[in-house]
């Protein structure tokens, strides 16, 4: 397969100087994209606010059920991706929760929620399946 897509992180002094970047597949170009729609928080990005997803706006969230961030998190997924990613459709998001015990340097064991977020879309340009999984603990958020 061709490699056309411009590998993140971005390295724009390369650019700059018209030296040759790291390039990526589709594919991994697609999944570099969701990762980075998953870590952005709506703002950030000044110059289209809608841009990222709400995993940020739970991250602390304490009080709210499951459920009800599970769903919060699969429609603003769902919705930044129609937005930004064109290059899929027939999106499908599914978001799993569970409590995890973590161990730390600091403290001996952390219990975090564990986010798995899972997209299965297809591919426009190729009609190939695609498949994305990742999983991200809040409360602080860390990945």
């Amino acid at each position: 397969m061709i490699k056309k897509y411009y590998q993140l992180p971005l390295k724009p002094d390369k650019l700059i100087k018209n030296m040759s970047h790291d390039k990526c597949s589709l594919n991994a170009s697609i999944s570099s994209h969701i990762h980075l729609i998953n870590t952005t928080f709506f703002g950030e990005c000044s110059f289209d606010e809608s841009y990222g997803c709400s995993i940020w706006d739970i991250d602390f969230d304490n009080l709210s059920n499951v459920n009800k961030i599970k769903e919060n998190i699969s429609k603003s997924l769902l919705n930044s991706l129609k937005e930004h990613e064109k290059r899929l459709t027939s999106v499908a998001i599914e978001v799993k929760i569970k409590q995890e015990e973590l161990t730390s340097e600091i403290k001996s064991m952390i219990v975090k929620k564990k986010v798995t977020i899972r997209v299965k879309a297809t591919i426009v340009k190729t009609s190939e399946k695609f498949f994305y999984e990742e999983h991200f603990y809040i409360g602080p958020l860390s990945y």
